[in-house]
């Protein structure tokens, strides 16, 4: 099921990024905001840009996501769950047609197969080669790799389920 203006060609594609901050933002991947913002952005105009962080996250960079456009919740429980249950909510209400996840946590897998049930085309976008998640590739029609030089691979045309 596709929402009905994406069927008939009437307006953007629209997006929802969803980034899980610390599968994505660590030091060993060297990925910046802009760059994951970027990739998400080739796919249609962002309706949604929300980056999920712990209780951890340093002011500076709650600061600047924020400066760069991003809604931040900030969660004392699991980042996890947080993300998972409004990124489903998101794709289940009327009016998304992409919904994207940057995160190398399999646990995120059931979030885009039930969107992909539901009309809604996914991409998983990894923080790297080294953080890729095949399962995530896999569940989700489309795969992008953020590199540190800010390239994003297209790299997955996956058969994704729709059932």
């Amino acid at each position: 099921m596709q929402p009905l203006r994406s069927l008939l060609g009437g307006e953007t594609t629209t997006v929802a990024l969803f980034v899980d901050g610390p599968n994505v933002l660590r030091e060993e991947f060297d990925v910046d905001l802009d760059d994951v913002r970027a990739s998400a952005e080739d796919l249609g105009r962002l309706a949604a840009t929300r980056l999920y962080l712990d209780e951890h996250a340093s002011p500076g960079l709650i600061q600047a996501a924020e400066a760069r456009g991003f809604e931040v919740t900030v969660t004392s429980g699991d980042v996890d769950v947080k993300l998972a249950v409004d990124a489903t909510e998101f794709a289940l209400s009327d009016g998304l047609d992409v919904l994207a996840v940057a995160s190398r946590d399999t646990d995120f897998k059931p979030v885009l197969e039930k969107a992909a049930h539901n009309g809604v085309r996914t991409v998983a976008i990894a923080p790297g080669e080294y953080g890729r998640s095949d399962a995530l590739r896999n569940a989700a029609h489309d795969a992008r790799v953020v590199d540190p030089d800010g390239n994003a691979d297209e790299s997955n045309d996956s058969d994704a389920s729709d059932d």
